[in-house]
């Protein structure tokens, strides 16, 4: 029931899912019975493997993330997660309130062992693939260790994900010198530089699009403003074109011409293509995706779900982290709102 147009781009989106994955997994629709079935009748649901469960509260985006986790016990999100806490599902998702799955996924699933943290990153295109930018928003006061977690967690991820062995690893920072940067981040570095991550420095921001390294790693602060000013871009363009086809026909033909090709290349900037991202560091798979997804957007989070499912992600984060020369920090659970 979360996201701007739950459950219809939910039950559409589980549909297109289930057919390109040819039904090799089930998916179990949580939420008001009434409405999913509703919805369920405008599709053909022949031969495809999925269940109903009933939960009759929803987290709205207004709802105070722990508050309502605790008030509304029968929201389709708690519901939803305790099923997966219980092993009924292997793979959680959800377009609705992040601070909502965020304190649902660290209170029901529990951190991994080793993790003071859970994180989110986000990928971005780049130019010789995507990077990944972590923490994405959800820890905006961080302490050195936490941003080393983040390194370890992030690498692991990017390595599972696209099969590359030692991922190149990045501080983000205002400049490149090692002397750059405030206090968290030079104490940051060092913890970095005594690891066995492949650990290349610090980069700048328009270092990102520029795969200098393919994980980078900052504070929730900042990576949340990088995120949202990336999601401006496409949006930014298109409006800039415009404005060039409406100073004559000759550029109106140009800017037609060049339009299919402009859509293409920016296509991987588009978050429905991604589908969502993990939220990694907690005992399960829980799968984050924007409130304004389309049914293509919650089709490729259910894909991402079943495939972060069987990397066996958490596993090779407690061990990375149990080997790691970096003692643990007190856990501390902040979430975004």
């Amino acid at each position: 029931m979360g996201g701007d147009f739950a459950p219809a781009r939910e039950v559409e989106g589980m549909v297109q899912a289930l057919r390109a994955a040819h039904n090799e997994f089930e998916v179990i629709l949580v939420g008001r019975e009434e409405a999913i079935l509703e919805e369920l009748k405008k599709h053909d649901m022949q031969g495809l493997r999925y269940s109903v469960v009933n939960a009759s509260e929803v987290i709205t985006m207004d709802d105070s993330p722990t508050a309502a986790l605790k008030q509304k016990r029968d929201s389709s999100l708690g519901v939803g997660m305790r099923l997966h806490q219980e092993g009924k599902a292997d793979a959680f998702i959800s377009a609705g309130n992040t601070g909502a799955v965020l304190s649902a996924s660290t209170l029901i699933l529990g951190r991994v062992k080793g993790v003071s943290r859970p994180t989110i990153g986000t990928f971005f295109p780049s130019e010789k693939g995507v990077c990944l930018l972590v923490d994405a928003g959800t820890n905006v006061d961080c302490r050195p260790q936490h941003l080393y977690e983040f390194g370890v967690m992030g690498s692991i991820y990017f390595s599972k994900m696209f099969k590359k062995d030692r991922p190149t690893v990045a501080l983000l920072n205002v400049g490149e010198e090692k002397t750059k940067g405030n206090e968290v981040v030079l104490e940051a570095r060092k913890l970095f530089e005594a690891s066995t991550l492949n650990f290349i420095g610090n980069v700048e921001g328009r270092d990102i699009l520029k795969s200098t390294a393919d994980v980078v790693v900052c504070d929730g602060f900042v990576g949340n403003i990088v995120l949202k000013f990336g999601e401006s871009v496409p949006t930014f363009l298109r409006a800039r074109l415009k404005g060039v086809a409406e100073r004559g026909l000759l550029k109106k033909l140009i800017v037609g011409l060049a339009k299919s090709t402009l859509k293409a290349a920016l296509s991987d900037m588009d978050p429905n293509e991604h589908g969502g991202v993990p939220v990694l560091g907690v005992n399960g798979v829980s799968i984050i995706g924007h409130g304004s997804s389309t049914s293509k957007g919650i089709k490729n989070m259910i894909l991402k779900a079943a495939e972060v499912a069987k990397t066996q992600l958490n596993k090779h984060i407690e061990e990375a982290l149990a080997n790691s020369p970096v003692p643990p920090v007190k856990p501390v659970l902040q979430v975004a709102r």
